[in-house]
């Protein structure tokens, strides 16, 4: 029972630093939109998250992983990214409008 116990530790501990490194990623990606043109992003994106998962997938299998799988999860990831982004922009942008409503 102690083996099992310790396992699912680990386990939490593997959760716990995926989060860590969710929280990084995403942190990162609106680095990146503030320093890069709007417009140029817009035009990019999708070229950009078709080389993360050409580049996943291909070092999937050095990890023991499906490519295919480990793609569906990154999509995900991207789709939650992109999220917190959009809604970090708007919220940017109501601060903003509130600001100038004060004035």
């Amino acid at each position: 029972m102690e083996d099992i116990q310790k396992l699912r530790k680990k386990i939490d501990e593997i959760d716990e630093h995926m989060l860590r490194l969710l929280g990084e990623r995403s942190r990162n990606l609106q680095v990146d939109r503030l320093t890069e043109e709007r417009q140029w992003l817009t035009n990019n994106r999708h070229h950009r998250e078709n080389e993360v998962y050409s580049n996943i997938k291909s070092k999937a299998p050095d990890f023991g992983l499906e490519p295919e799988q480990v793609e569906a999860v990154f999509r995900q990831i991207v789709i939650m990214c992109s999220n917190i982004q959009e809604l970090k922009e708007k919220n940017r942008m109501r601060q903003q409008q509130s600001l100038c409503f004060m004035r």
